[in-house]
């Protein structure tokens, strides 16, 4: 097991913070400024990394290694536990399962969740989910938690079920799914609070409760969703909607105005960045290495 583990903080968290907000990070920098907020855990979204490095729908089209790519490039500045999508673990096999987690926890990750729709999925708020067998689901858990290097790694089991066949077969899977070596258990497109209750009691595990803008599940508060037992609370991609919608509105407004003097107001000036990124102390370093090599 790995000298400082990544899985431990994260369950570290989850039992000090209740419930653990865990915010969306689309890349390095927003895990550094999620940080400074004060979160405790960071969150990498398959639909962000499709949408936000690739361009692409969030349909099952990006790969292992495009995910292992942000995830590397997160972990390496930022040291808050990092949960990780993996949609349906990155092929069809049990090998395929644990190849994706013992890729995870060598790039740093804390967490993965894994899901039950099928290899061509869907964004879980979207129509027209198909799911897999709760038998092809339970194998996909233990394959990931056989393939676990460090046994505090944390393997969380997402059922897209809900939508699919109703909320007794839905539990009946997350039921399975701790039974086969679940961490925690992940119900999407949840709809009303007294649903996660029935799922916390029905699995005894943290229940996480993805409260994602303009989706199926409405956007209840972290006391509301306190007393539904929830353990975690997931925000995947609101940081990455702003940004999106604040670089569209400047995007518009320079062409529209020759000029971007009207949005620099909207703008994080040069000083706030180079704070974030704690860019002078890099300087300081190369300031003295250069006055060293003139001393010489």
């Amino acid at each position: 097991m790995a000298l400082h583990s990544a899985g431990a903080a994260f369950r570290k968290a989850v039992q000090e913070e209740s419930p653990l907000q865990v915010i969306g990070a689309i890349n390095a920098n927003h895990a550094l400024l999620a940080k400074r907020a004060g979160f405790r855990a960071i969150y990498l979204s398959g639909g962000g990394v499709a949408a936000g490095s690739l361009g692409l729908p969030d349909l099952g089209i990006s790969n292992l290694d495009d995910v292992l790519t942000d995830v590397r490039r997160i972990t390496d500045v930022c040291d808050l536990p990092l949960l990780v999508d993996v949609d349906t673990g990155f092929g069809a096999s049990a090998f395929n399962v644990a190849r994706t987690v013992k890729s995870m926890i060598k790039f740093g990750a804390a967490a993965v969740h894994i899901e039950d729709q099928v290899g061509a999925k869907r964004c879980g708020h979207r129509p027209g989910k198909e799911i897999v067998s709760k038998q092809e689901m339970v194998d996909r858990i233990k394959a990931a938690v056989d393939a676990r290097t460090d046994e505090n790694f944390v393997i969380m089991a997402r059922t897209d079920a809900l939508a699919v066949e109703g909320l007794e077969a839905a539990v009946e899977r997350a039921v399975a799914c701790v039974e086969a070596g679940a961490d925690m258990i992940f119900p999407e497109a949840i709809t009303d609070l007294a649903m996660y209750k029935q799922f916390a009691n029905a699995v005894k595990v943290p229940i996480l409760a993805n409260i994602t803008e303009f989706g199926s599940t409405p956007l209840f508060t972290v006391d509301e969703l306190k007393d539904a037992d929830v353990g975690l609370v997931l925000y995947p991609l609101s940081a990455f909607r702003a940004m999106n919608k604040a670089a569209e509105n400047v995007y518009q407004a320079i062409r529209r105005d020759g000029t971007q003097k009207n949005v620099v107001d909207t703008m994080q000036t040069r000083m706030e960045l180079y704070d974030r990124i704690d860019y002078h102390s890099y300087e300081q370093r190369l300031d003295a290495l250069f006055a060293q090599q003139k001393n010489k």
